[in-house]
């Protein structure tokens, strides 16, 4: 496995993360149907990835550092009475579903739907669609200050959806913010924001296993070079992104979701 295949894939998880295009399914794509490290251990490949989210989850802290520290500032010094302060809880609200489902259907996700390339390739022509309508269809009337605490539930439990590869993590959760009304600028900063901790709590889990730390230990060049290149590429993409959404829909997207589920059909016929 060369330091070449690594890089391709850290760059891949840095766009992909951030982008409504979903990481997990492209990571899954490149690699066991493109052969981009395909002969990486399967007992690695998992654990991989949640160091390649790692990488991802450093680009957020790092590029929003101002706005997590006022929020965990206000949270618990003012509470939900200051603006900063109500966000920091809304997104403690907000993770409650998706971890909760996670920690329950981990085995079931890992063994069948990780390996499912057509319902893979289902979720990504579904939600491109869904995100695409929706955001066409819903005015931007909201900023992230004035998300309730019933809207921020409701963006966290559509983030259960993108436990499937392929829906997205941001995907869904800009697509349930566009559709309360958000503007897109703090849709996706809602969205990068209620990645923290879900991303967070996943490395967390893969951390205390014992076999992670052999892993690591014995492939730290790769883990290293991966997580290095994946911060980078998302702290670019991240900056982009929010300067692409005040002008442009996500049309872009829905079309590139739906080119990549038709190569992967045919790529998944073939072979």
């Amino acid at each position: 496995m060369g330091f070449f295949d690594i890089f391709i894939l850290g760059v891949i998880q840095g766009i992909a993360e951030f982008l409504p295009i979903s990481s997990s399914a492209h990571l899954i794509i490149f690699r066991d149907l493109f052969g981009i490290a395909r002969n990486m251990p399967k007992n690695l490949d998992l654990t991989f990835d949640i160091a390649l989210h790692l990488g991802t989850l450093l680009a957020i802290l790092v590029f929003f550092y101002k706005d997590f520290l006022n929020m965990i500032i206000k949270g618990f010094t003012k509470g939900v009475k200051d603006k900063d302060g109500k966000i920091l809880w809304y997104l403690v609200v907000a993770t409650i579903p998706a971890a909760i489902v996670g920690v329950l259907f981990e085995d079931v996700i890992e063994n069948f739907v990780r390996t499912n390339y057509f319902l893979i390739a289902a979720a990504l022509i579904v939600m491109g669609i869904i995100i695409y309508i929706v955001d066409k269809n819903c005015k931007q009337l909201k900023k992230i200050d004035n998300i309730t605490l019933k809207e921020s539930f409701l963006i966290g439990c559509s983030q259960v959806f993108a436990l499937i590869p392929g829906f997205s993590r941001s995907g869904t959760t800009i697509a349930a913010a566009r559709g309360l009304k958000v503007d897109r600028t703090s849709a996706a900063k809602f969205s990068f924001f209620l990645s923290a901790p879900v991303v967070a709590g996943a490395v967390c889990l893969e951390l205390i296993k014992k076999e992670t730390w052999v892993l690591i230990g014995s492939n730290l060049s790769i883990f290293l070079l991966g997580i290095t290149v994946s911060f980078i590429t998302g702290l670019i993409c991240i900056k982009y992104l929010l300067k692409y959404l005040k002008k442009h829909d996500f049309k872009v997207f829905m079309w590139y979701r739906i080119i990549l589920a038709v190569i992967v059909i045919i790529v998944a016929l073939i072979k």
